[in-house]
């Protein structure tokens, strides 16, 4: 018969491919002469050659049952992998055989007239480029001998799944097609990827990433098949049906897999695979499906019964234009910013880079690079070429290193092709490529033939320079008429798209005075603009620092900051520039502004020369960074002090040396210079001249410092330190951040400190305090509950004697006047309040003074002070108020919403870009991380620069994989009871599953959680409930940071988990209101999401309308978020761990709202 293409059929109705090779031949049991010898079992693709039988057998099994593909036995036929078995030699062969096979088998299935076609399955072998395990080049090698084969045997199409690394699906697709021109015949690509558990492949790519980079590849199908079963795979198949403009393939495994009776077993029954596929289908436009590891005839045929026969589904996808690291996706139009490119890994630009390339100094390299992205580079330039040097040799060691190790996307930049290309045997996100051009014309063989063909074969963007054979383009015509040519050369010779094209404006600089070059920047801001409206979909980009070339850096600054927001306001998307050299124009005095205007406009007049004045102007200006004081005259005890004021850690153990070979002790460095240092920065920071990031730097100054001077002290016996405190966060109550901090101030002003932990009971306290004679105790606590708990442990202290001891407490929840006043009248010892890491400080350091002089003074910290406050008026004051079972003002003939399901969901793979854009950055910078606007910054300037850290410190977790989001959710039939949410099974609403109990406010309009709810006689009502983590992993690496002393990155890290997990429940709240049907009614921005600009409330445990933890353990039940392995009970004070983790009911009646019920 004649068979209609593959692809013509995937866009004609939905396509059912088989299931799982390797579980069908597991259950027969083969020995190893079913093999070809013991040597050989195991090699299940050398079946093809043995026991062809039983090939056959499996595809007619699949067959039998209606599906329409069949994948090869050659998931593991090519020499990387054969070479196990010492039988790489029969690569070819055994791919020819597997095709073969597939191919005579459906031949035979095909006289009823329905098509079937042989998918040559191609995997990912043992080795990973990206890992470093083999050479992109012997990997691709070994993909065409294996496609090669499948063509040859008949296959239909090529399948290259279960991909763990996006280079090594680079390497297969480069394979194919050069197999394809080989042998004379085209076939279609179908690309699968596996997320793990994670949420990421197993190199880290987040499925944006994967998405972005095979993409630009062109393959026909994408998809996602193996590691998990489909229950997990719900947000990336979500992600890639409104994102991926080609169809969608999905081949879960039968679920998640259990050993039973010391096998695998897959406990996904066939009617839930086919349930699932039912939903890929109809609800996210999914066209190929079926099954992998532990899926069956039986599982096939639910599925052909579910969906065979349906019609193609359709999409509407959004395709933003990207690049991508290995790692995540950044989009070429950025929302707050254009795309920076960072210029200094570049050989030509910076001579830091230079000497450290040449010196063969990797790790600097790396760290320059990383510098960048600190300083809010999107995307680096990497440019190794320097004269007298091989620049292939060169960008394999950089670009080895900064494909996993720089963690934002990477432009190639070279004027040889083949400097390009070994770069891009390395980079398995989506690069840019600097640049193609008409210098050399464009026959077959120049600059741009080869650079483009490069970008083609690796799917990359170009930036194109606007050069041709008679030279650079000055003015806006030329520029155009180069754009245009090139355009249509790239689209209709390559196959490229406007979108995969950036062009390069190209200036001269304004500092020579040329008359000829005065309008050049001009020209350039007038030729971005038409290039953006005469060819759409294309991007821009600019070298800016080219416009200030010869000007002193400070007027540099200056030019090069208007010169970018000019062309930006034209239409530039991206720009090469120095990020931290950028100037926001709203910290520019207006004279500069104007005349670099005036500059760039050429607005000369007889007497006014603008670029006389800017010279004028800056004559005497130096750039604030470039100054550094004179310290030649100083003492080594100054500048010791002054290392631990700076936070400066570089050159530190020269200079301790230095102080050692000069006579001072050890003990004196510490105590009279580096301690003198540290009360400096006490002092600063009391005063707000020093924001806590940076103190904390100055910690860990001190504790290298006094690390590297231990080993030189003298052996005394006694400690050296001033006092001794014991601290502990109280029982009940998970949270230790302010703990810590006050750990690592007085660490590193001279304390002993032993820190408990969490959750501490007093009994342990008081045994610590009595084991190392402690100086004073501190408690630390966030709750309401934990203070409650600390007025219990201080009459316990005052009942087994130990109320000698000086108690310093601190927590959100306390006050001063509840320390200094109420709790001192119940403690019979001295009390504190420490409001923080300083002030509890200071108290040890008064209460040590009065140790010390033998001067005691009675009344410090016994005598109650503090504010005597007016008593709140309550119910006594007041006359009786009748208060209603359900409030008056509170609508109860709202719409009522139904929900998608009833019951919970697990969903895993969250995109952590996704969550970020959730991210509230007032409380990110300025409470968890604790950075402060420096003066005359406005907000969105001082927002603006934290987001550069923001970003670097997101893409380091990405890299190191400790932000593992997920969520567990559903949706429950309810009913108001009161003041009781009662919680039914099912919409019957005969059984009650659980309920929740919420304070009434006492006064008008006497508001209560459940009375967004209708009572029983109203009729079937819904809550939804979430609870959201961002997992253990966090709070293991903010703990090793701490146990470290890298105390500032233990405090951003710990807060960057805290507000992660906070978007995170702002992003699900917002998807369940999409599920639910009432997301139209949102605020336009992210902004007035934080404002409760939607539809409905989200309530969370522990506030004023329902401060009731115990129910963090009643939601957990309900949502069985053990499955999660989150923990919640009395011993972790009705808190969740790990500590990143939030909950919350979510109500849809349009009143609800945030209020106080008191």
């Amino acid at each position: 018969m004649s068979r209609q293409p593959y692809l013509s059929a995937v866009n004609e109705r939905v396509i059912v491919f088989d299931g799982a090779f390797g579980t069908f031949v597991q259950d027969l049991d083969l020995g190893p002469d079913d093999f070809g010898g013991a040597s050989l079992e195991g090699c299940n693709e050398y079946l093809c050659i043995t026991r062809p039988d039983v090939i056959r057998q499996m595809h007619s099994a699949f067959l039998d049952v209606g599906v329409d593909v069949l994948e090869t036995a050659s998931f593991g036929s090519f020499s990387t992998v054969l070479s196990e078995y010492n039988i790489s030699d029969k690569a070819y062969e055994l791919n020819v055989e597997a095709a073969r096979l597939a191919r005579e088998t459906a031949n035979d299935y095909e006289a009823s007239g329905k098509a079937r076609y042989v998918a040559g399955s191609i995997g990912p072998g043992t080795k990973l480029p990206s890992l470093g395990h083999i050479r992109f080049a012997e990997l691709r090698d070994a993909y065409i001998e294996q496609a090669r084969g499948l063509i040859v045997g008949g296959a239909d199409l090529f399948l290259i799944e279960t991909c763990m690394d996006l280079l090594q699906i680079k390497a297969a697709m480069i394979a194919c097609r050069r197999a394809m021109v080989a042998e004379g015949r085209e076939i279609p690509i179908q690309v699968q990827v596996t997320m793990e558990t994670t949420g990421r492949m197993l190199v880290g790519s987040e499925v944006g990433a994967a998405l972005t980079a095979i993409s630009a590849m062109k393959p026909d199908v994408f998809g996602i098949n193996c590691a998990t079963g489909p229950a997990e795979m719900q947000e990336h198949l979500r992600y890639l049906s409104q994102n991926a403009s080609m169809p969608i393939s999905v081949l879960p495994n039968a679920g998640l897999p259990s050993i039973v009776d010391g096998r695998t077993h897959y406990d996904l029954t066939p009617a839930e695979l086919a349930k699932f596929h039912h939903h890929h289908v109809n609800d996210l436009g999914i066209g190929i499906v079926g099954g992998c590891c532990g899926t069956t005839p039986a599982h096939l045929k639910a599925v052909v019964d579910a969906v065979s026969g349906m019609a193609a589904p359709k999409r509407t996808p959004i395709v933003e234009p990207s690049v991508a690291s290995i790692y995540s996706s950044v989009p070429m139009v950025q929302d707050k910013s254009f795309l920076i490119i960072g210029e200094r890994t570049n050989t030509n630009g910076s001579k830091a880079f230079r000497d450290a390339m040449i010196a063969g100094d990797w790790d600097n390299c790396s760290k320059i690079a990383t510098e960048q992205i600190r300083e809010g580079a999107h995307v680096l330039d990497v440019c190794v070429d320097y004269v007298g040097r091989d620049g292939a040799i060169d960008m394999d060691e950089i670009a080895s290193r900064f494909a996993t190790q720089a963690s934002v996307p990477l432009v190639l930049d070279s004027t040889e092709p083949q400097v390009l290309e070994a770069g891009l045997m390395h980079i398995g996100g989506r690069a840019i490529l600097n640049s193609a051009n008409l210098e050399d014309g464009e026959e077959v063989g120049c600059r741009m033939d080869r650079v483009f063909s490069l970008a083609r074969e690796y799917g990359c963007a170009v930036i194109c320079l606007l050069i041709d054979e008679k030279g650079q383009a000055r003015d806006v015509e030329w520029k155009l008429e180069i754009a245009h040519r090139i355009h249509r050369i790239a689209v209709d010779r390559y196959g490229l798209s406007a979108s995969d094209l950036i062009f390069d404006a190209l200036t001269f600089p304004l500092s020579t005075g040329d008359d000829d070059l005065r309008l050049d920047a001009k020209h350039t801001i007038d030729a971005i603009k038409r290039i953006k409206d005469e060819i759409p979909g294309c991007f821009t980009t600019l070298g800016v620092s080219n416009v200030s070339f010869g000007l002193k850096p400070s007027s540099r600054h200056a030019l090069n900051s208007v010169f970018l927001h000019e062309c930006v306001q034209a239409g530039l998307d991206s720009a090469i520039v120095h990020a931290g050299k950028i100037v926001p124009l709203s910290r520019m005095p207006e004279e500069h502004k104007q005349v670099c205007l005036d500059l760039i406009y050429d607005r000369r007049t007889k007497d006014y020369d603008p670029l006389k004045k800017l010279l004028e102007i800056f004559a005497d200006v130096n750039v604030v960074e470039t100054v550094r004081e004179d310290r030649t005259d100083w003492t080594v005890e100054q500048l010791l002090k002054q290392r631990i004021i700076d936070g400066d850690r570089e050159g530190l153990t020269v200079d301790l040396d230095l102080a050692m070979t000069q006579g001072l002790a050890p003990l004196a460095i510490v105590n009279d210079v580096l301690l003198d240092g540290m009360k400096v920065v006490g002092e600063l920071f009391g005063s707000g001249q020093m924001q806590l990031p940076f103190v904390l730097q100055s910690a860990e100054t001190m504790k290298t410092a006094v690390a590297y001077l231990e080993p030189h002290m003298e052996k005394t016996g006694e400690s050296s330190a001033k006092g001794v405190l014991v601290l502990a966060t109280v029982k009940g109550d998970v949270h230790d951040i302010g703990k810590n901090l006050v750990d690592i101030i007085c660490t590193n002003n001279g304390y002993e400190v032993h820190n408990l932990g969490i959750k501490i009971p007093i009994t342990e306290m008081i045994q610590k305090v009595k084991e190392v004679k402690a100086d004073a105790l501190g408690m630390s606590g966030l709750l309401v509950k934990s203070t409650l708990i600390m007025r219990e442990n201080l009459l316990e202290m005052n009942n087994t004697g130990v109320s000698e001891v000086p108690v310093i407490l601190g927590g959100a929840a306390l006050t001063r006047t509840f320390v200094e006043k109420d709790l001192r009248e119940v403690y019979d010892g001295r009390v504190f309040y420490g409001r923080d890491a300083f002030e509890g400080l200071h108290t040890l350091d008064k209460l040590m003074a009065m140790k010390k002089s033998g001067i005691d003074d009675p009344e410090l910290g016994r005598i109650p002070s503090g504010r005597v406050l007016p008593k709140r008026t309550g119910s006594a004051d007041k006359p009786a108020v009748e208060i209603p079972s359900r409030s008056p003002d509170v609508i109860d003939d709202n719409q009522v919403f139904k929900p998608p399901f009833l019951g919970s969901k697990i969903v895993k793979g969250i995109s952590l870009d996704d969550i970020a854009q959730y991210v509230n950055e007032t409380a990110l910078y300025r409470n968890q991380w604790q950075y402060r606007p420096e003066k005359d910054e406005s907000d969105e300037d001082f927002k603006s620069r934290l987001r550069a850290t923001f970003r670097q410190e997101l893409s380091t977790a990405k890299s190191a994989g400790f932000l593992i989001p997920q969520v567990v959710y559903g949706y429950y039939c309810v009913n108001a009871d009161g003041n009781d949410v009662v919680v039914w099974s099912d919409e019957s609403r005969s059984t009650e599953l659980t309920r929740f109990s919420y304070p009434r406010q006492s006064e008008a309009p006497f508001m209560c959680i459940a009375d967004f709810f209708r009572t029983f006689d109203k009729g079937p009502d819904y809550a939804a409930f979430h609870i959201v983590t961002m997992g253990e992993a966090v709070s293991v690496e903010a703990a090793r940071l701490f146990a470290s002393n890298k105390y500032q990155k233990y405090m951003i890290i710990h807060g960057l988990g805290v507000e992660m997990a906070e978007a995170l429940a702002e992003l699900w709240h917002k998807r369940i209101r999409e599920e639910w049907g009432f997301v139209n009614e949102d605020g336009p921005s992210i902004g007035g999401l934080f404002r409760q600009q939607y539809r409905g409330g989200r309530y969370s445990w522990g506030y004023p309308a329902c401060p009731d933890l115990e129910d963090n353990a009643t939601v957990a039940t309900l949502l069985e978020a053990g499955r999660l392995g989150i923990e919640v009970s009395e011993e972790t004070g009705w808190q969740y761990q790990p500590e990143q983790t939030t909950s919350a009911i979510i109500c849809h009646h349009p009143q609800s709202k945030y209020f106080v019920a008191r």
